[in-house]
């Protein structure tokens, strides 16, 4: 019997809810942690963070007039799509990180009770983040945390599902829209996960996914003006992201600087990540009106 020739896929980015190829035509080669030939990724060009940043922008709005308890219960299809895909995550952490079966199975069991610890979020974060301030006078002061808006993030380079979900999910769950560059050497799960959420409840732009170079496309997203903040998570070179953040003073853009020493993704998130980016808007209102 003759043995089955492989097909070799061109994977292509995740723009506005559609599957575009990168507008420059350019692609890269994805391999294995043993170096052989995976796939071939789109490697993404400033046309195509612009594009990402747009369809993000027009989602916006959107997304966060809809209510926290709908948000919920979106992420919470997300993470039952991802267990009904499970094998091919596996498949995908296994390939590119190089662990075995076992630790693979590991990380997508996390990365789904992530989305649904999110999911569960959603609709007490108000509750929680927010307070009624006592105040002198015949005046309700209420604080209420509201989305810091478009955000642009790196992805960990090494947790190629579980880093890329913990980054992804607190922006979004708090009602942000998010540009994300996929881990480099590591997209395959980043596109199989895009491949989820094109045929679920997440309207297109809430969460665009793009491949390639990060240092070549990471300064167009932190230097653009309809950008709000930034989460650096996975930008290795500390001359980088220092620079990446000065181009952010640009509109005086939230960042969220990369950490100090690797995480342990799979520790408790707090709320940290849903507290960088989302600002406290103070509302005043007379009593009795």
């Amino acid at each position: 019997m003759e043995s089955r020739a492989d097909i070799r896929k061109t994977y292509k980015l995740f723009i506005g809810g559609a599957f575009p190829r990168s507008e420059s035509g350019r692609s890269y080669k994805v391999d294995d942690s043993k170096g052989a030939f995976l796939a071939n990724a789109a490697l993404a060009s400033r046309k195509d963070a612009r594009d990402a940043v747009l369809a993000a922008r027009s989602a916006q709005p959107k997304w966060w007039d809809a209510t926290a308890y709908n948000r919920g219960q979106i992420l919470y299809r997300v993470a039952e799509m991802i267990e009904g895909r499970r094998g091919q995550f596996e498949d995908d952490v296994v390939s590119a990180e190089g662990v075995s079966r076992r630790k693979a199975a590991s990380a997508v069991d996390a990365a789904i009770d992530r989305w649904v610890w999110y999911a569960g979020w959603a609709d007490k974060i108000a509750q929680v983040l927010g307070s009624s301030n006592p105040v002198a006078g015949p005046y309700f002061n209420f604080s209420m945390p509201e989305p810091t808006g478009v955000v642009a993030a790196v992805a960990p380079q090494d947790s190629s599902l579980l880093g890329l979900v913990s980054v992804v999910a607190p922006i979004i769950v708090g009602g942000n829209t998010v540009i994300v560059v996929a881990s480099q050497n590591r997209p395959l799960p980043a596109v199989t996960l895009a491949e989820v959420l094109a045929t679920s409840d997440v309207p297109g732009g809430v969460v665009n996914i793009l491949t390639g170079d990060y240092a070549e496309i990471s300064p167009w997203l932190a230097s653009h003006a309809d950008v709000n903040a930034l989460d650096l998570t996975g930008v290795g070179d500390a001359g980088l992201a220092k620079q990446l953040a000065v181009d952010a003073a640009v509109n005086v853009k939230r960042v969220l600087p990369p950490p100090r020493k690797a995480p342990d993704w799979f520790d408790d998130p707090g709320l940290d990540r849903i507290r960088a980016f989302v600002e406290t808007t103070t509302v005043w209102h007379p009593i009795g009106v």
